[in-house]
């Protein structure tokens, strides 16, 4: 059996189908694990979630902050500009894929390999354990009778700082901004959402988040998307791989191979031109 880890897709269903080819995959054989935002701005989100769930025990997805964004607007009906969930909300299995979508995790601990997956980031604060545990805190609130009102109240920049003693949507929010939105942090591990340029373009005294000095999650190897200017996959000293290579802005789709670490990429036509980002 061999796992292979893949990013971000959004919506790119036929790119995912040549890969796939390419490494041989087999959903008898072999296991995905996908970096989160399976959804949005490509042309094909409902045949991505389709297939990803179709695949059953076969494949693991971490949510992301469009498929997250999908959940909360097709609870409000409130959609953006550049959205591209028609499809799915007019599909007659619309409910059955977002309720499989809801029950996806935020962060996952890959028993076979030991690799740490989040879509975007983790603040140096945490551990692995702590990571796992508010991760699966604010899945329970999803789940719960209580999911709709935070996703009312989810999107927001505030609180940018950890402190354990944070509660109710002030705690969740922070998680989710962490867990599906995080790139750069101060050296206190103050979080900043905005920047998402390349490591190097950004404002003096901000830092990648696997780069702040004293990151809890040093010792772990750590795979995530949402970087699709990261500018390369592999960060040796950080153990961390940034598997989002710009499928949807005409880059490539990237697996990476958990046996070998080596990565396999196809090449992607341009679905959106740079400017439509969040």
């Amino acid at each position: 059996m061999t796992t292979y880890a893949i990013g971000d897709l959004q919506g790119c269903f036929e790119p995912l189908q040549r890969l796939l080819q390419k490494i041989a995959f087999s959903p008898a054989r072999d296991r995905l694990l996908f970096a989160g935002d399976l959804v949005n701005r490509g042309p094909q989100s409902l045949e991505i979630l389709r297939f990803v769930k179709s695949l059953g025990h076969a494949a693991t997805t971490v949510l992301g902050n469009h498929d997250l964004h999908l959940i909360a607007a097709s609870r409000s009906g409130h959609f953006g500009t550049h959205d591209t969930f028609g499809e799915i909300m007019r599909a007659p299995d619309c409910n059955a894929l977002l309720d499989w979508l809801l029950a996806q995790p935020l962060a996952y601990s890959d028993p076979g390999s030991g690799v740490l997956m989040i879509h975007a980031g983790v603040p140096p604060q945490w551990d692995r354990a702590q990571t796992l545990t508010l991760a699966d805190e604010v899945s329970r609130t999803l789940n719960s009778p209580k999911g709709d009102k935070f996703l009312a109240q989810m999107y927001g920049n505030e609180p940018d700082l950890w402190d354990q003693q944070l509660r109710g949507v002030l705690r969740q929010r922070f998680v989710v901004n962490c867990l599906t939105r995080l790139r750069y942090c101060e050296a206190d591990g103050r979080v900043r959402l905005k920047p998402s340029g390349t490591p190097g373009t950004q404002a003096h005294g901000l830092m990648p988040w696997f780069e702040v000095p004293g990151r809890r999650t040093a010792g772990d190897t750590i795979l995530f998307g949402h970087w699709s200017t990261l500018g390369k996959v592999h960060w040796p000293q950080a153990q961390v791989y940034g598997l989002d290579t710009g499928c949807l802005w005409g880059g490539c789709l990237t697996a990476l191979n958990l046996s070998t670490m080596k990565t396999i990429n196809v090449d992607c036509e341009q679905f959106q031109k740079p400017g439509a980002k969040d």
